[in-house]
């Protein structure tokens, strides 16, 4: 199958090693300043301006004709993107679709960002390169979404408040006193408040009990983290602890979910199956 995959840089990877896959990006606004989400992003440099920025910010997503021209060259497409009741990422892929009638393209959307969004695209490679039509792909990814969840644990939440994502209410206290907000993609696609957590042991506690309520059986498990790679490990370590066998990746945050997610948070996507 001569496929590509596309996705909007929230999935938090730029490139993936012997695949046919590509990144368009998102793009982080300031009064005086536009960072672009691609490899020439200097990811830390970005989270510690914004740290410091007074003025609000805000981002933008790929526009339609950046997502087509991403799509060029393969027969087949599958392009993911962050959930569509966060970003107009989803309308613009959809739009850059009508513009190859003669092409065999499925736009997914996550309903979620980062770390789910990969399983996602995990499951289109596995599913392409099994040799399976086109459209038992797409039958087949669409009902692996039915099976995969995202939980975030944040340290900061000004920009998700800043940007009308969440309450503002609760962007005060956090991280001051150690407190951290945990949450997850609702099955509509927008930011879900579980319950706040104080300190790195009752966070992980939180988490590993979380995933197993909502169904994580030890499979597939991906911790994206924005420059907190110690408690990404004890995360793992604990998971490991509760699930021996369980397949966990750790990444880190790109651009976009940097800019959210902020300094020291974790973004978290596993499967139930």
């Amino acid at each position: 199958m001569n496929y590509k995959i596309v996705s909007d840089s929230s999935s938090n990877e730029y490139f993936l090693k012997d695949v046919p896959y590509q990144s368009v990006p998102l793009r982080i606004r300031t009064e005086n300043k536009e960072y672009i989400d691609n490899p020439d992003l200097n990811v830390k440099e970005m989270v510690d301006d914004l740290k410091s920025l007074t003025s609000k910010s805000s981002t933008s997503c790929p526009n339609a004709g950046e997502w087509m021209e991403a799509f060029e060259g393969a027969d087949y497409g599958f392009g993911v993107t962050i959930s569509s009741n966060l970003s107009g990422s989803y309308n613009a892929a959809c739009i850059a679709k009508q513009d190859f009638p003669d092409k065999k393209i499925e736009i997914f959307d996550s309903l979620s960002t980062g770390a789910e969004m990969m399983l996602i695209i995990q499951k289109i490679i596995e599913c392409a390169e099994s040799g399976i039509t086109f459209e038992q792909v797409v039958d087949s990814v669409h009902e692996y979404q039915k099976h995969t969840h995202l939980l975030f644990a944040l340290e900061s939440v000004t920009n998700l408040a800043n940007n009308g994502r969440i309450n503002p209410i609760l962007a005060k206290g956090l991280g001051l006193i150690g407190i951290r907000l945990i949450g997850k993609a609702s099955d509509q696609g927008t930011i879900e408040v579980i319950s706040k957590a104080r300190g790195q042991k009752k966070t992980i506690k939180t988490l590993v009990s979380t995933i197993s309520e909502l169904g994580y059986k030890g499979k597939k498990l991906r911790i994206d983290h924005v420059y907190n790679e110690e408690l990404a490990n004890q995360l793992k370590e604990a998971i490991l602890n509760e699930f021996p066998s369980a397949q966990i990746e750790i990444g880190t945050c790109k651009g976009l979910c940097s800019f959210y997610a902020e300094a020291g948070g974790l973004i978290i996507g596993f499967e139930d199956l």
